[in-house]
């Protein structure tokens, strides 16, 4: 089966939040992770310094520095997937600030990566969101700004909730 790694996006700067919160959130999503069928964790860091959790022995996490991450989002998730090993066939897409990440959203996506290929996401109301996966043959030509523009094939998950967006404080009371 194809060796799959999942790319936690966690360089932004978080200027609404007020303070770094992937520090707050990157462990509730990686143990997240740690219940999806992903072989490999990459958190790309860029504003703020970050270390994985103790606890994350069971599942290689490593985090990578990007140091153009003020670009976009585009930009440090190419400094993810460089840091990827050239077994890994598939990147698992989430963001450090979507703390209720369903496992079986990423096993969700993954099926329809592995059955069709192409670039999936989870969608939530209609609408696109995370996880997203893409194969290693659709990993070139990503713009800072990210893949937003790009065309995916949609995987309803509402079943599964949403992973949440935490952008200023009064958002982890929601939660």
């Amino acid at each position: 089966m194809a060796r799959v790694a999942a790319v936690v996006l966690a360089a932004g700067e978080a200027s609404r939040f007020g303070s770094p919160k992937q520090r707050l959130l990157l462990p509730r999503v990686l143990g997240r992770l740690r219940e999806s069928p992903v072989d490999e964790v990459i958190v790309v860091e860029g504003a703020y310094e970050l270390e994985p959790p103790s606890d994350t022995v069971s599942q290689e996490v490593r985090v990578v520095p990007c140091t153009t991450w003020a670009r976009g989002p585009g930009a440090s998730l190419r400094c993810g997937l460089a840091a990827l090993a050239d077994d890994v066939e598939a990147a698992v897409v989430v963001l450090a600030d979507g703390p209720n990440l369903s496992p079986q959203a990423v096993e969700r996506v993954l099926g329809e990566w592995r059955a069709h290929g192409g670039v999936v996401a989870a969608s939530y109301d209609g609408r696109r969101g995370h996880p997203l996966v893409l194969g290693r043959a659709d990993w070139h030509g990503i713009p800072d700004e990210g893949l937003r523009d790009r065309a995916v094939r949609l995987v309803p998950c509402d079943d599964l909730g949403a992973p949440g967006d935490v952008d200023v404080p009064g958002d982890l009371e929601l939660l």
